[in-house]
């Protein structure tokens, strides 16, 4: 299992867990499973209902042949780094020195496909993925990039919160999380602990339950979609805060 730490403009580190070969690779496949299903949808229409023929019938079949080559392109730029395969396999693309991947980004990614994937049937990414540090094809390494696992985890370390020199230089997401007690933020410590050991059902439904009290106890409105995310903020804003 690789790992990657992205430290973030606030010196704190989030360690993602990268996305292996099994993930990508089963990712792609739906991806072009759902390529197949929107071609034969638009090849259908075009040519079943609305009998194009002729020029009219090539015209639009190129405009459907964009499909195939501009989905990835366009699926991750619209949706931050995640094609439908890579939502099913909750996976993104992000930038290994931290921050939100540009279109220059995914371009980069993009062209290098056609010699990753296509031309080589997908040996040079293969090859890449499993043997380089960062499990990173070439568009990976000329963009930047890294195709991770969504849930990172948070190491709060000591010598990241002494890099905050002070209060003022710190914006915390949620200034509420000072009103917690002590015992309140080792039970969100806890908490997110063994989820990250044991990633189940039983720990999913815990992460949800004490995102929706701590939510409650601070009159939060506006929380992180990733509840995981959510609480390791507040737990962050807490240590800062605090110290």
């Amino acid at each position: 299992m690789k790992n990657i730490e992205i430290k973030t403009t606030q010196n704190v580190v989030l360690e993602y867990e990268l996305a292996d070969l099994r993930d990508r690779g089963l990712a792609f496949f739906l991806d072009l499973i759902c390529i197949a299903v929107a071609i034969t949808i638009l090849s259908t229409i075009g040519m079943g209902i609305l009998g194009l023929t002729d020029t009219a019938a090539g015209v639009y079949m190129f405009f459907v042949s964009c499909v195939f080559l501009f989905y990835s392109l366009a699926f991750e730029v619209w949706n931050k780094g995640q094609s439908l395969g890579k939502m099913a396999m909750r996976i993104q693309v992000i930038k290994t020195a931290g921050g939100q991947a540009t279109f220059s980004d995914y371009a980069a990614r993009w062209v290098f496909r056609m010699i990753d994937i296509y031309f080589s049937l997908g040996g040079i990414a293969s090859i890449l993925v499993v043997s380089s540090p960062k499990a990173q094809r070439i568009g990976d390494i000329v963009a930047n990039t890294a195709v991770v696992k969504l849930a990172a985890k948070m190491d709060l370390r000591l010598n990241d919160l002494l890099a905050i020199h002070s209060k003022d230089s710190y914006k915390p997401e949620y200034p509420q999380a000072k009103q917690l007690q002590e015992e309140d933020v080792l039970v969100i410590k806890k908490t997110l602990d063994r989820h990250r050991k044991f990633d189940n059902d039983a720990h999913e439904e815990a992460i949800h339950l004490l995102a929706e009290r701590i939510k409650q106890v601070l009159a939060v409105e506006n929380i992180y979609p990733d509840e995981r995310r959510f609480l390791q903020a507040i737990l962050q804003d807490y240590v800062v805060l605090t110290r």
